[in-house]
């Protein structure tokens, strides 16, 4: 026996000093399992390299580095891969052409177009996937705001241009609609938007996508989708795709919106990712670095600076709760890492309070500081009014007898919860947004209007501005304290739209 595995070794040793390859750069598959291609070999590559699998012509990237053999997650079609297939190194970082002819067009996690326009994106700038994010003397702090067009988000929640606002809710509760009225209303913001489909049904994305067109948002956006049938590699991939592509606007000077929608998803798959890779299970089996995965990620959105272009990345990151559980273990992660979030609740969605923002729970930690003067000025009280008016609905449950005054905040309370109802792809102007608030907020002008009449009273005020005060809605609009001149004017005019509404 002994005689024979001498025999055995002596002819490996011969058969390998005769084979004309590098192992620095070149290997060969010793497993395939589902996206993962376990490579002997390729021992001078680097953790994100791209790959080549010489026979299958189809790519990987470097994922997973160990002593004797490295974890290579495939790009094309890993039915392609087989045992013992020869693997290249070609030294270069995984990237994605991009120029402004991505502009409208539906793209995979590759870079490759997914519509029925021109097949190839050409005369464009390679952006590496994975990027250091700026430092901090290339930041500079977040103050223009990002406008949403949603009444209850810009008036509590205000989000700057640069910053990463979490939306974060159980499924069904409106996160994917706050963002697609988002970029519709950046139709007039001069912002580029990026939207990151992971993990979703392609009814869904096409449907979305149609919406866009259907308001013209298309023309400013760019769609990078990992549908749920896609490969787990290419999920994986797919916010790293959008905010490279984010980067190339950025540098240009210009403002960026990217909604990752959802990073749940993308978890699920860096989970499924890295059990092939046989990476120790920890809480709720996800890999222990599992927070730098997302943390790497959000980073990238800043707002740089004057001497680098001025331009900025505001990023709205998506997570799905179970249950409304905020203390799991993607949820805090993620919260922990951006900027504030807004919290959808499913009983006040339920209840039909649209978007269900819950304002105890939900924060901007950017705060008035993104928010213009007029905006400031009538939404300052808002919150509190409304934790009041939570308070005291809930306390006021329990009794039937109650005073004057507090019968009195319940009242506007009620009127508050429905003047910040808004319908779906219906967002407003900052300016609108104002004259609504300040009706609201300033004085009793709405007291007597009956509670389930409030929302369209709100319609009608605006139509009122539209139509016959252009001048003072223009007004309401700019950067600038509300002069004493134009609270008398605005108070007329919501004077006369009240009598206007009560005659009705």
């Amino acid at each position: 026996m002994d005689n024979l595995l001498t025999k055995l070794d002596s002819q490996l040793k011969q058969v390998s000093q005769n084979m004309d390859f590098d192992k620095n750069t070149i290997g060969f598959v010793e497993q395939v399992d589902d996206v993962i291609a376990i490579v002997n070999g390729l021992d001078s590559v680097m953790n994100g390299e791209v790959v080549f699998f010489e026979r299958a012509q189809e790519y990987g990237m470097v994922l997973d580095l160990n002593e004797d053999k490295i974890g290579v997650i495939i790009l094309g079609d890993r039915l392609k891969i087989k045992q013992g297939d020869k693997v290249i190194s070609t030294k270069k970082q995984l990237s994605v052409n991009v120029s402004e002819q991505l502009l409208g067009r539906h793209i995979d996690a590759m870079g490759t177009p997914k519509d029925d326009k021109a097949l190839e994106i050409k005369s464009g700038k390679y952006m590496d996937l994975e990027r250091i994010a700026a430092g901090v003397i290339e930041r500079k702090p977040v103050t223009r705001p990002l406008q949403t067009g949603i009444i209850s988000i810009d008036g509590m929640i205000p989000i700057g241009r640069g910053q990463r606002e979490l939306i974060i809710g159980d499924r069904q509760t409106g996160k994917t609609a706050i963002a697609i009225d988002t970029i519709i209303n950046q139709k007039e913001e001069n912002v580029i938007c990026v939207y990151v489909a992971i993990g979703q049904k392609a009814a869904i994305i096409a449907r979305n996508i149609a919406v866009l067109k259907q308001y013209g948002a298309m023309d400013y956006t760019i769609v990078i989708s990992a549908t749920a049938s896609e490969p787990a590699s290419l999920q994986y991939l797919s916010p790293y795709t959008g905010i490279a592509i984010a980067e190339y606007f950025m540098e240009k000077g210009k403002d960026v919106l990217i909604i990752f929608d959802d990073l749940t998803k993308h978890a699920w798959a860096y989970r499924e990712i890295s059990l092939l890779l046989k990476r120790p299970p920890g809480r709720e089996a996800y890999p222990g670095d599992v927070f730098y995965l997302h943390s790497r990620l959000l980073e990238r959105s800043v707002q740089l600076s004057d001497e680098l272009g001025g331009g900025s990345i505001t990023a709205l990151p998506i997570i799905e709760t179970q249950a409304g559980d905020l203390s799991a273990y993607i949820p805090t992660n993620v919260i922990s890492i951006t900027d504030g979030q807004i919290y959808l609740e499913a009983e006040l969605f339920n209840s039909g309070v649209k978007p269900a923002i819950n304002s105890g729970l939900s924060v901007s930690r950017v705060g008035g500081t993104a928010q213009i003067k007029p905006m400031k000025k009538v939404a300052g009280k808002l919150r509190l009014d409304l934790a009041q008016y939570t308070e005291l609905a809930a306390f006021a449950q329990f009794g039937s007898d109650l005073d004057k005054d507090t019968q009195r905040k319940l009242d506007r309370g009620a009127r508050l919860v429905e003047i910040l109802k808004q319908n779906q792809y219906s967002p407003m102007h900052i300016s609108k947004q104002v004259a609504i608030l300040y009706s609201a907020t300033q004085g009793n002008f709405i007291d007597n209007i009956p509670v389930d009449k409030i929302h369209d009273w709100s319609i009608n005020l605006v139509t009122l501005l539209e139509d016959s005060y252009p001048d003072l809605l223009a007004e309401l609009g700019k950067n600038q304290p509300i002069s004493d001149e134009l609270k008398v004017k605005l108070d007329d005019v919501i004077k006369i739209s009240v009598k206007n509404f009560e005659v009705k």
